[in-house]
């Protein structure tokens, strides 16, 4: 089979490097996938959930709060603003920032930036989900 180089680097340190067969990944536009042979691609990431398939059916999970995606017919390559194993998310702390974001967004102060709200809202909406599909494919 196929198989693809995948890199997933953030500003922090270098998170993967490996064959796949499939990256699924969160582009601006909506969820890409990505096969061996993939046309070549440059987009921006949201935030969200990556993950890399590999032979076998092995999954590795990662959050990425937004960056690039570059995609050439036999590597892909992530450029992350802030990327984490999806495993080392802190649930509270995600919890805790939705709620924060959700009561600034309810209370509709002048003060208060709304996009710079909404992206904090997406981001941790985004760990969380990414939390719960962790989850959902360990209890398979």
């Amino acid at each position: 089979m196929s198989t693809l180089q995948v890199d997933i680097v953030s500003a922090e340190e270098q998170l993967y490097t490996g064959e796949a067969t499939m990256v699924v990944a969160p582009a601006a536009e909506g969820d890409v996938g990505i096969a061996p042979r993939h046309a070549p691609l440059l987009t921006r990431l949201r935030p969200g959930e990556l993950r890399i398939i590999q032979e076998g059916e092995e999954e590795f999970f990662f959050y990425a709060s937004g960056g690039v995606l570059e995609v050439q017919p036999h590597k892909v390559t992530v450029l992350a603003d802030t990327a984490v194993r999806a495993r080392d998310i802190d649930e509270a702390a995600a919890i805790e920032a939705k709620r924060r974001a959700e009561e600034k967004l309810r209370e509709q102060k002048e003060e208060v930036d709304y996009s710079q709200v909404q992206a904090e809202l997406a981001e941790a909406s985004a760990q969380l989900r990414t939390l719960e599909n962790l989850r959902k494919r360990a209890n398979r």
